[in-house]
């Protein structure tokens, strides 16, 4: 069994982080959606409810599933028997972070490998922090997100102010 695990803080999950699950789902036999629980970022939303919203944004994908993690992906990966670690590619500037991580985790685990998959055209511009800058100047997010989501996010920035 072809397993691969798709690491992210998914803070809000938005429609890129979907389309790279999708894919990489038909290209493995299994892949594990891991939220990492403590980036080191400022995140909106908890590891339990982002791990809801990306179950909820891939309730359709069989072979697929969705856990919160925290420590080295590289023991998550081994943990779910993944060889693969599969990451997104927005814009060229993202080539250089992931090449990076690419060879940080061959020196952690020689036997893991990294699969980058460039995003869909139409969500080559989405990023979590542009989402949330957008809802927080009050505008619209509803075409870069899950309905759900775009819900999730208007009600956390209400809270918030």
């Amino acid at each position: 069994m072809r397993v691969a695990v798709y690491p992210g803080s998914f803070d809000p999950v938005h429609l890129g982080h979907i389309d790279v699950a999708k894919r990489a789902a038909q290209i493995f036999d299994r892949l594990v959606v891991g939220a990492y629980a403590s980036p080191i970022k400022r995140l909106m939303f908890s590891v339990d409810e982002r791990v809801d919203m990306v179950r909820r944004a891939l309730a359709d994908v069989d072979n697929l599933i969705v856990e919160g993690y925290d420590g080295l992906t590289v023991d998550f990966a081994r943990k779910h028997g993944a060889h693969v670690i599969v990451r997104g590619l927005r814009v060229i500037s993202d080539f250089e972070m992931e090449y990076q991580m690419a060879m940080t985790t061959r020196k952690l685990d020689p036997q893991m490998d990294m699969v980058c998959l460039m995003t869909g055209l139409d969500y080559a511009f989405i990023s979590s922090s542009i989402v949330k800058e957008i809802a927080l100047a009050d505008g619209p997010i509803d075409q870069l997100v899950p309905e759900f989501v775009a819900a999730a996010v208007r009600d956390r920035m209400r809270l918030q102010s």
